[in-house]
């Protein structure tokens, strides 16, 4: 899988995640507590992660393109 691919993934991945959290229905069952108040935290941490993940990756991906414009 080439880098870009990596990076398309990942931000494939963030916006379902995203979509998720924001969602009417899981809001609603945090607010209800009708699962784990924690759960709300540890959606905002995979989101977070998976932000931190993809600024490594794009490092990679703006290393690269560099490369290759030099060329």
């Amino acid at each position: 899988m080439e880098t870009t691919e990596i990076l398309n993934q990942f931000n494939s991945c963030y916006l379902k995640i995203q979509a998720i959290a924001q969602d009417e229905n899981w809001l609603l069952l945090i607010a209800n507590k009708k699962i784990d108040p924690e759960a709300a935290t540890h959606l905002a941490d995979v989101l977070h992660y998976l932000g931190e993940a993809m600024g490594c990756v794009e490092e990679i991906v703006e290393v690269k393109f560099n490369q290759e414009s030099k060329s």
